[in-house]
C-alpha cells in the first residue's frame, strides 16, 4: 500500500467512526420529538448550504442526462432513502436487528463489484476477513444473546438501506473519473432532499421551529449536518475514488465500534466483555479484507 493510499485508507476509517456516532445523535434528537424525514431535511439542508462556500466550478449540471440520472441515483440511494429507511426500521423493529442487517452493507458492495466491476475478484482474504468482521459485528450489537426476533417489516426496511449503501458505493465508484468529489457530493446533498420532499406530503413538519433553538437539538444538528454530512460525504467520495469501493466500503464493518463507545459515554449503556471481543474480531476482519487488494 503506497504511502498515498494509506491517507485516503485512514480518512475512510475516520469518516466511520464519525458515522458510528450520529446514531447517538440521532437518538437523542428523536427523543426530543423531531421525525426522521425532518431530521434528514435538516441535515442534509445544512450541508448543502456549506458545501457551496467550497471552492469549485459552478457548474449546475452534469456532462450528460445519463449522469445527471446517476447523481439523482446518488442521492436516492445514499441520501433520502438510506436514511429513512434506516430511522423507521429503527422506530418499528428491534435495533440490534436493524444495526446488524445495515452493516451487511459491505458484504453486498462485494457482490455488486464482483457483478459489475471490472477487474474485482473475491480474493479467499477478502471473504474471510468480511465473515470474520461480520461476526465481529454480531457479537458487539447482540452482545452474547443471540435471540433474532424477527419484525418482516422492519427487518426488510434494514435490509433496503443496507443494498441503498452498497449501490451508492458502486454508482459512485462509475462517475468518480469523470466528477470531482465536491461536484458528487452537493449533488447527492441536493437530490436528497428533492427526493425526501414527498415524505412530507404524508407526514407534514411538526416539530417547532422555536425548538432548533435548544442547545441539545441545535448542536446535534450541526453536527450531523457540517461534519457527519458536509465534510463526511465529500471525504467518502474521495476515498472511492482513490482506493476503490470494495476496500473503502468494508470500513462500514467498524460503525459499531465507536457507537458502542459514544453509547457508554453519552447514554450510560455499558461495554461488555462481548464488545470487547466482537470489536477485536472487527479489526482483524477489516485489516484481513483489506490486506490483499480485490480491485484490479
Amino acid at each position: 500500500m503506497t504511502r498515498s493510499k494509506t491517507a485516503f485508507h485512514l480518512l475512510a476509517i475516520l469518516v466511520v467512526l464519525i458515522w458510528g456516532v450520529t446514531f447517538v445523535n440521532s437518538k437523542v434528537l428523536l427523543q426530543h420529538g423531531m421525525e426522521a424525514h425532518e431530521i434528514f431535511t435538516v441535515r442534509f439542508l445544512l450541508a448543502y448550504v456549506c458545501i457551496w462556500f467550497l471552492p469549485q466550478r459552478r457548474v449546475l449540471m452534469a456532462g450528460s442526462w445519463r449522469d445527471e440520472a446517476l447523481m439523482l441515483l446518488l442521492g436516492f440511494t445514499g441520501g433520502s432513502l438510506y436514511f429513512l429507511s434506516e430511522n423507521v426500521a429503527v422506530k418499528i423493529s428491534y435495533v440490534n436487528n436493524v444495526a446488524f442487517i445495515v452493516c451487511t452493507a459491505p458484504l453486498i458492495t462485494t457482490a455488486l463489484a464482483i457483478l459489475f466491476l471490472k477487474g474485482v475478484k473475491p480474493t479467499p482474504r477478502l471473504v474471510g476477513g468480511s465473515l470474520l468482521a461480520l461476526a465481529g459485528v454480531a457479537l458487539v450489537i447482540f452482545n452474547g444473546r443471540f435471540i433474532l426476533r424477527l419484525n418482516p417489516a422492519g427487518d426488510l426496511l434494514a435490509l433496503t438501506a443496507a443494498v441503498c449503501w452498497a449501490v451508492y458505493s458502486i454508482v459512485i465508484k462509475f462517475v468518480s473519473g469523470r466528477y470531482s468529489a465536491v461536484f458528487i457530493t452537493r449533488k447527492v446533498f441536493f437530490y436528497g432532499l428533492l427526493t425526501v420532499l414527498p415524505v412530507f406530503a404524508a407526514e407534514p413538519w411538526r416539530f417547532p421551529l422555536r425548538g432548533l433553538l435548544q442547545p441539545a437539538v441545535g448542536l446535534n444538528l450541526l453536527f450531523l449536518g457540517v461534519v457527519a454530512s458536509f465534510a463526511c460525504f465529500a471525504l467518502w467520495s474521495l476515498a472511492i475514488k482513490k482506493v476503490g469501493a470494495i476496500s473503502v466500503s468494508n470500513y462500514v464493518y467498524l460503525n459499531p465500534l465507536t457507537t458502542v463507545v459514544a453509547s457508554a459515554l453519552f447514554l450510560n449503556e455499558p461495554m461488555t466483555w462481548m464488545a470487547y471481543a466482537g470489536s477485536a474480531f472487527i479489526l482483524g476482519g477489516v485489516y484481513l479484507a483489506n490486506s490483499q487488494p480485490a480491485e484490479g
